[in-house]
């Protein structure tokens, strides 16, 4: 799915089985050459040639908060919309989305 020619624009990836080495993982699902080799960078962590790390809890935990600042996800962490759109790409699930913001939100607030 996330090999071919879609892969390689869409993800970075660059040879055959990128796709599989490279897919989602951590909580935020982290997928993709490019986004390891980014998310990497800024985690000092080799993800290029050690994608598994990932699956480690601490280190899927880092993966997702690198994720949501570096989109901007930060900026706008009152606004359930928004950052669905930045994280997800489309509106699916929205509004389940914002009664577990309400009760997150009444619960840590």
């Amino acid at each position: 799915m996330y090999g071919g020619e879609w892969g390689k624009k869409n993800l970075g990836n660059q040879v055959a089985g990128d796709g599989w080495k490279y897919r989602g993982r951590g909580l935020k699902q982290v997928t993709g050459l490019s986004n390891y080799r980014s998310c990497g960078q800024a985690l000092k962590l080799d993800l290029v040639t050690q994608p598994e790390l990932l699956e480690r809890d601490d280190y899927a935990a880092r993966s997702a908060a690198w994720f949501y600042v570096s989109h901007g996800c930060l900026l706008h962490s009152g606004e359930v919309e928004r950052v669905t759109l930045l994280i997800n790409g489309g509106r699916n699930g929205l509004d389940k989305r914002r009664a577990l913001f309400n009760q997150a939100k009444s619960v840590l607030v």
